[in-house]
């Protein structure tokens, strides 16, 4: 079993990668029914929580309540579907959730599905007839954009009129993006027809895992299940190799777009397939028959699509250059490296120096704590490691001879604990970088393992809200020992818990060849910087904050539902290395305020967080076209959400774009402490 410090899937979203699996042929029906291994699962997941959670609180009456409210909410979170009359049907039995699934009994979510399943059904007919409805844009009308605000239809008529509007938002939305009304009402038929294919290929494990991710959800956050497409996923992610073609996939209107071609893989090599490629049908073999995926789910795409080295696999494609035209390629499966997920780094010349050299500036990007699970249990001397890679790096650095080093940690959402503490003393001597708490009260340390540093030089760690976990275990550390700056958002996640993963094939099976039953990962301990705070809610809070708008997006630790309160245990005892202090901390604050409130950059980011703020608190969206335009010409609060999220997942950005103003504060800030620290330019323990 492997301790993780990873968000939950609400706060980083992943790329579907394709992957490595047996090919399996999609099951394209409803679920089946609950069965006797769904049954097994929910009874050792019920067992586990009870036993292991952190909070060591049994599953009651106040977790089933939780349960089913996450259930609604994952099915139907703007309320279009499911009347009143239902959900008060379904709260009937609120009470109910944790008995029935202590006995391994989950027959209340096919019953909900079934419904939730049938109201999709009439909402996609009342929103294809509101497509084609005449629809006034110039009347000064709203509808409801807070989920929680919204309330469940009484009546049809109620749930028409709810159509209508959201019809009429969607049509807004095209057209105000240029897209002709004819365009428009098309793309949205597809669109519902898509969502209502997909909810109905909904099979037993995606609502098993829906099912028991809702209910675990009430203990806290991060614990989930996973279904065992999910956790080969996850595994992907952490060990960052794969067999397959090379490529991330999402679904648009029910076609399969390709994100990304990743560098290096099988579909790269082949040259064919690009990025915006919409594949239409899969084939197996040279000769195999070519299946029409159109509104298929995407995970049923993916398990088509991959398969192992060697094989290959027959994609009809509508390339983006020719949509009108149909080219089959086949594609020879690898293996995949996902390179562009590992660290990497850059030398950038900035400032002068008072010889007039520049300074040289190594930059380390680091998007997630990854490390080879299986390799590290099969003894693998090479096996994949964010340490050995930073590691690396570092040398490199060294005989670079650059004069400080920043560690970008924005949008990495967490991994492996071990690789956090064993990172973390590449920049340090010896002594604890984490500790951690579980039920029992006990604080266990976890201490740099080798002693010596690999950088003893100036650092300098950037961080943003979306950075968490095994991110915040290091930047803690950082700071607590006085071995460098903590820049970004005014403070980080906030996730200050581990989750382990429990193999469920293993859980219940004493065999050598078990099934594959999918994992529960679960909250079994929160952790604590080495002075004796948790990051818990609260984050890491930067030396010097930049300005931005990542800032103020909803998806810190406190957004989250049943989040675990902040706590502290007692400091231990560790070295200080002198390279950060109060008088250094406010000079560098003092000098990035004012660059700041010079920047023309700056106040325009000044003015897009205000907007998105305005926007952001409204309750309700305009539906008058000419008030819908003004306000998203000044910022589309939406948009701007969507978008940090798609450069988070491009792979092809820079190590470290130096045209970026908020990058630049951040080298100049670096250069700002650089000559501060003067001659104490190496960390010596005090």
């Amino acid at each position: 079993m492997k301790q993780f410090v990873r968000p939950s899937r609400r706060v980083i979203p992943v790329l579907l990668i394709i992957a490595l699996l047996a090919v399996a042929v999609p099951s394209l029906a409803r679920p089946t029914g609950p069965s006797a291994r769904d049954r097994q699962i929910a009874l050792a997941v019920s067992l586990l929580m009870e036993r292991q959670h952190l909070s060591q609180r049994q599953l009651d009456d106040e977790i089933s309540e939780r349960g089913l409210e996450a259930l609604l909410k994952a099915l139907d979170p703007w309320k279009i579907y499911l009347y009143q009359s239902d959900v008060d049907e379904f709260l009937a039995q609120k009470d109910n959730l944790d008995d029935m699934v202590k006995r391994g009994d989950i027959g209340f979510a096919h019953t909900v599905f079934e419904r939730f399943l049938q109201r999709v059904q009439e909402g996609s007919v009342m929103a294809l007839k509101q497509i084609d409805a005449p629809h006034d844009f110039t009347v000064d009308e709203s509808m409801i954009r807070d989920r929680d605000k919204a309330k469940y239809a009484k009546s049809t008529e109620e749930l028409i009129e709810r159509w209508r509007q959201r019809v009429k938002y969607d049509l807004l939305t095209e057209v105000t993006d240029e897209v002709k009304l004819p365009e428009a009402q098309d793309k949205l038929r597809k669109r519902y027809r898509s969502i209502e294919r997909r909810w109905d290929q909904t099979d037993n494990d995606e609502l098993l895992e829906m099912y028991l991710s809702a209910i675990t959800s009430g203990f806290d956050p991060h614990s989930t299940y996973m279904s065992a497409t999910t956790l080969d996923n996850f595994k992907i992610a952490f060990e960052l190799k794969l067999d397959g073609i090379g490529a991330s996939l999402k679904n648009t209107d029910g076609y399969t777009e390709v994100v990304e071609v990743i560098s290096g893989g099988a579909a790269d090599s082949d040259g064919r397939l690009k990025k915006g490629d919409q594949i239409v049908g899969v084939g197996q073999g040279e000769t195999g028959e070519l299946i029409d995926i159109v509104d298929m789910k995407l995970n049923d795409v993916v398990k088509q699509i991959r398969g192992q080295k060697g094989t290959v696999v027959r994609l009809e494609v509508q390339p983006i250059a020719n949509p009108k035209q149909r080219v089959t390629y086949n594609i020879t499966r690898d293996e995949i490296k996902l390179t562009n997920q590992e660290a990497r780094k850059a030398v950038i010349e900035w400032g002068t120096k008072p010889n007039g050299q520049p300074f040289r500036v190594g930059v380390i990007a680091l998007p997630s704590f990854y490390m080879d699970m299986d390799g590290a249990r099969g003894g693998d001397p090479n096996f994949k490691s964010t340490t050995r890679d930073v590691r690396r790096l570092l040398e490199e650095l060294n005989r670079e001879e650059v004069d400080a080093v920043v560690v970008d940690l924005r949008f990495n959402g967490g991994g492996s604990l071990t690789e956090a503490v064993n990172m973390t003393g590449l920049f340090i001597d010896k002594g604890p970088v984490v500790q951690v708490k579980g039920p029992t009260g006990r604080t266990q340390p976890y201490v740099d393992p080798e002693a010596g540093m690999v950088w003893s030089g100036p650092l300098v760690v950037l961080t943003n809200k979306f950075s968490a976990s095994a991110s915040e275990i290091f930047a803690g550390a950082i700071q607590d020992y006085g071995r460098g700056i903590v820049i970004g958002d005014e403070a980080t996640h906030g996730k200050g818990t581990v989750q382990q993963l429990y193999d469920l094939g293993d859980a219940i099976f004493r065999i050598a060849n078990k099934p594959n039953l999918g994992a529960l990962k679960l909250t079994i301990q929160q952790f604590y910087r080495p002075d004796g705070d948790s990051t818990q809610v609260r984050g890491v809070v930067s030396d010097v904050k930049i300005p931005s708008l990542t800032e103020h997006f909803e998806v810190g630790e406190e957004d989250l539902d049943f989040a675990l309160a902040f706590d502290r245990v007692g400091a231990l005892s560790h070295e200080q290395y002198g390279m950060v202090d109060a008088n250094v901390v406010s000079d560098l604050r003092d000098r990035s305020t004012s660059r700041v409130k010079q920047s023309k950059d700056f106040d325009k980011e000044a003015r897009r967080i205000a907007k998105f703020e305005e926007q952001k608190d409204r309750e309700t969206v305009t539906l008058n076209k000419q008030q819908f335009v003004a306000e998203r010409e000044e910022l589309d609060a939406d948009k701007e959400t969507e978008e940090t999220f798609e450069k988070l997942n491009d792979s092809d950005r820079p190590v470290f774009d130096t045209e970026s103003y908020y990058n630049k504060e951040a080298l100049d800030i670096t250069i700002d402490y650089l000559n501060l620290l003067k001659n104490n330019r190496v960390a010596i323990a005090r």
